[in-house]
């Protein structure tokens, strides 16, 4: 059994790393960190889980813990370990943007490995700290990788991505708002999305020399979760061949599925899948991607990276089920 504490408690995406970690077999949740809620039972905040947990937020840490999930907003997570001293021993998973890039991957002595499980497996099993990837970018990572392992980005990729209103974080905003949200459809840093920036560094280390342009739009959907992306770029091969090296790509990935047959939200939202189809159109291929953009794309994706680094089976944990209808 490992001890595991979190950072940042009271958001979504620490919610959903309690309610997993809660019925994991060889975890043993030590402290949730919530200096707003210190005091308050933890199912006073995240209400399902009445009856699941008897604990408390605090404004301690134990700097002993096995591994640490950070959970705040970007930029927060370097402050916090700035601010706060762990054991040489505890392995982090920062849920953050601060440790994706490799400009940004070492940091206080502490080297972050970039958490996509598809994409660097063996890395993360030798890793000590975990960079995790952010949930745009993990749905459009999916999508694009087999093509870039055989040098096939020849082409501007299209990219046409549209998230939940979880996506946005749990503090209410204008564009949150359920009056505003709700039957509306709306575009957001279009062009310029900070996920950009990860996506490009991965497909570059399999695909070298890749140059060509990502342009993506991403968009607020009146939805609470799941993101659906939807890319499209020349290819110059079979639809055959596309199913062919999709599949052999992802044939040892537990959570990333090639379907036959066109794909929809709800096959994935509270589950840890990724879920992909290929449409060949004259010499365009589109790939449809779809997650859970606060397990896939957040704290499942944590919990598998968390697995691999302490030698765990990577499905411990996430066995879940799509709430399809």
């Amino acid at each position: 059994m490992i001890k595991v504490g979190i950072v940042g408690g009271a958001g979504y995406t620490a919610g959903e790393l309690i309610r997993l970690l809660v019925n994991h077999s060889k975890v043993v949740l030590d402290f949730v960190y919530s200096t707003s809620n210190a005091g308050n039972y933890i199912h006073q905040v995240h209400q399902d889980l009445l009856g699941a947990l008897d604990l408390k937020f605090t404004s301690t840490i134990n700097p002993e813990v096995d591994v640490l999930f950070l959970c705040l907003g970007h930029g927060n997570s370097k402050k916090f370990l700035q601010e706060n001293s762990f054991s040489l021993t505890t392995k982090i998973i920062d849920l953050s943007n601060d440790f994706r890039l490799n400009n940004n991957a070492v940091f206080q002595e502490k080297e972050f490995v970039y958490g996509l499980p598809e994409l660097q497996k063996e890395a993360i099993k030798k890793a000590n700290n975990i960079a995790n990837p952010g949930c745009f970018a993990t749905a459009i990572q999916l999508a694009l990788l087999p093509l870039a392992k055989q040098s096939l980005l020849k082409s501007t990729a299209h990219i046409n991505a549209t998230t939940g209103s979880t996506g946005a974080g749990v503090s209410p905003s204008a564009t949150t708002h359920f009056s505003w949200r709700d039957n509306n459809f709306s575009v957001y840093k279009a062009f310029t999305h900070q996920h950009l920036g990860e996506i490009n560094e991965s497909l570059s280390s399999l695909q070298k020399g890749f140059s060509e342009e990502l342009f993506f739009i991403p968009n607020r959907g009146n939805f609470s979760r799941g993101i659906f992306a939807s890319i499209y770029l020349e290819f110059d091969k079979s639809i055959e061949e596309a199913f062919e090296l999709f599949e052999d790509f992802y044939k040892d990935a537990p959570y990333t599925h090639i379907s036959k047959t066109p794909i929809y939200l709800k096959q994935v939202v509270n589950t840890n899948n990724c879920f992909l189809h290929l449409q060949k159109h004259n010499n365009m291929l589109l790939i449809t991607s779809v997650i859970d953009n606060l397990l896939k794309g957040a704290s499942g994706q944590a919990i598998q990276n968390m697995n691999l680094l302490f030698g765990f089976k990577e499905i411990e944990g996430l066995q879940l089920k799509a709430t399809s209808f």
